[in-house]
């Protein structure tokens, strides 16, 4: 732990950025003997405070963003698109990131995620291919600690066994199970970053169900393990240290110092051989936006224009159904079972789908008294009609990048430092519209199978985004086309890394936080090269 927010003289890495890809990039280029500090704008979390959080997150008198304190000034936001787009729940500000409350989910992208121009004539492909991230996925499971089991016949291809063992399917999964089986739908485990076993000094999951927003436990993976490591070899981390821009040299190009604040109202300048911007796809750009100068007037790093846009979400398709029979499961905090079998496709049209079987107990009892307003023997009968019954399908679904989807600043709206908030913009396109309509009639189809009665299903024009922002500075080979190149490196300066979901050129429909730890580390190997 950092005991001053005071500069250190000019290190090797400056990384911005305390989420999975700034920890990992910090605690692999510190075990290499590389001098680093780390800025994040967010403060630490007591672990010892993360049951009360958890309590936090089960009363009916806070909300999901109460849970890791997002709100407020700090965290002002605007969104200007067709949808909503509700930033504060896709991110947590403070020593850890957004692994404090995500799922922890750990799919890897399939090839045809790298070929979507070559293989659809849509989009467009990236600058490298699942080949080329395949030893680094396997890196990666390794230091997140990823439980697992081969036994998916749409998986890409790996090569060798899982850190450790998969969570075994539930009852509901069974359930599921059965009615695929007879629809010839394959159902198989699901990659997540969750202890199944001790793994890396953690203990095994204990089934308190509330993985996001919150484990009380440790037992699924959070960057902080990763921070502590980084300070083990020797990385300064230091919280509360929001970075207000980059400045770079005379030429513009090299960044020389990242400005950050402190809590005291000074502003001080770390100098470093190399930066790493690791703030995630809404935060990235922003900071890139915030860093003009007369070398760069529309924002660090943006001759191409990209910066900001391309903003890619998973739209969620989602159905629900009254089993005519119960389930007889309490809550599970993760999904145990998915299929797969929609993800590659030989048209280009509907788009990727993956299929999510969720371990739903139903609503809570006092949600269905405070819903419907019924206590007594009017509330005893609804339980038991409403418990133990319930059971709910998911799916992520694929768009494509658009332009127009994008994330700007908002010169009408400041944060708690005077900068321009970041305004969102995002719709979600006629491509997703039709996986989601796909992915709706699959989930009929096996409901429909399982005496159940269907209780409604998500707006495919409306759908909620399944906080997976991607795209907004994306990689390519060309400059005029592109933010990045294929080793993360900005085309305009020399000696800036991007490590996030925002250097993705397209974002299939797995959950990314694989894919962004496996560029982390590709990154590492290249900065260690350049050191």
């Amino acid at each position: 732990m950092s005991a001053t927010r005071t500069p250190s003289d000019r290190v090797d890495v400056c990384v911005v950025g305390a989420g999975p890809a700034g920890a990992v990039t910090a605690a692999r280029l510190a075990d290499r003997g590389h001098d680093v500090v780390v800025l994040d704008a967010g403060p630490r979390f007591d672990f010892a405070d993360r049951q009360r959080r958890m309590e936090r997150y089960l009363r009916p008198a806070h909300g999901w963003t109460d849970v890791w304190d997002m709100g407020g000034e700090r965290d002002a936001y605007t969104s200007s698109g067709e949808i909503h787009y509700p930033l504060n729940t896709t991110r947590v500000k403070g020593v850890g990131g957004t692994t404090l409350h995500w799922l922890g989910l750990t799919p890897r992208f399939h090839p045809k995620d790298f070929e979507m121009e070559t293989r659809y004539g849509l989009a467009t492909d990236w600058p490298l291919s699942y080949a080329d991230l395949r030893p680094y996925y396997a890196e990666a499971e390794a230091e997140m600690g990823v439980a697992g089991a081969q036994d998916n016949p749409f998986a890409p291809p790996r090569e060798e066994p899982f850190p450790m063992e998969a969570f075994p399917p539930s009852y509901s999964d069974s359930l599921f199970a059965a009615a695929c089986e007879e629809l010839d739908i394959e159902v198989h485990s699901v990659p997540q970053a969750r202890n199944s076993e001790p793994y890396d000094g953690r203990a095994a999951c204990q089934g308190w169900g509330t993985c996001a927003p919150v484990c009380p436990s440790g037992a699924k993976y959070d960057a902080t393990v990763h921070v502590r490591e980084a300070e083990s070899e020797g990385a300064r981390v230091i919280d509360r240290a929001p970075v207000q821009r980059l400045e770079h040299d005379s030429e513009g190009e090299r960044v020389e110092t990242a400005v950050y604040a402190t809590p005291d109202g000074e502003e001080h300048r770390q100098a470093a051989r190399q930066f790493v911007v690791a703030c995630g796809a809404i935060e990235t750009p922003r900071l890139l936006l915030l860093s003009q100068s007369e070398q760069y007037p529309d924002g660090l790093a943006n001759s191409s224009g990209a910066v900001g846009r391309y903003l890619m979400e998973h739209a969620f398709a989602g159905t629900n159904a009254l089993l005519l029979g119960r389930t007889e499961q309490h809550e599970i905090g993760f999904i145990t079972s998915e299929s797969h079998q929609f993800y590659d496709h030989e048209e280009p049209t509907p788009g990727s789908v993956k299929l999510e079987f969720f371990n739903y107990a139903g609503p809570s009892p006092l949600d269905v008294a405070l819903g419907d307003g019924r206590w007594g023997a009017d509330l005893r009968e609804a339980l038991e009609f409403e418990l133990g019954n319930h059971l709910q399908m998911g799916a992520l679904v694929e768009q494509l990048p658009d332009p127009t989807n994008r994330v700007t600043l908002d010169p009408d709206e400041t944060d708690d430092h005077g900068n321009p908030v970041p305004d969102v913009s995002w719709s979600v396109g006629d491509h997703a519209v039709a996986a989601l309509e796909h992915a709706q009639s699959v989930q009929r189809r096996i409901l429909s199978s399982m005496n159940t009665r269907i209780t409604g299903q998500t707006d495919v024009h409306d759908p909620g985004a399944a906080r997976h922002p991607a795209g907004t500075t994306r990689m390519g080979t060309d400059p005029s086309e592109s933010v990045v190149d294929p080793r993360l490196r900005t085309h305009d300066l020399e000696n800036l890394t991007v490590a996030s979901s925002s250097v993705f050129p397209t974002s299939g429909a797995m959950n990314p936080t694989l894919t962004i730890v496996a560029l982390a580390l590709k990154a590492v190997d290249h900065l260690d090269a350049d050191l």
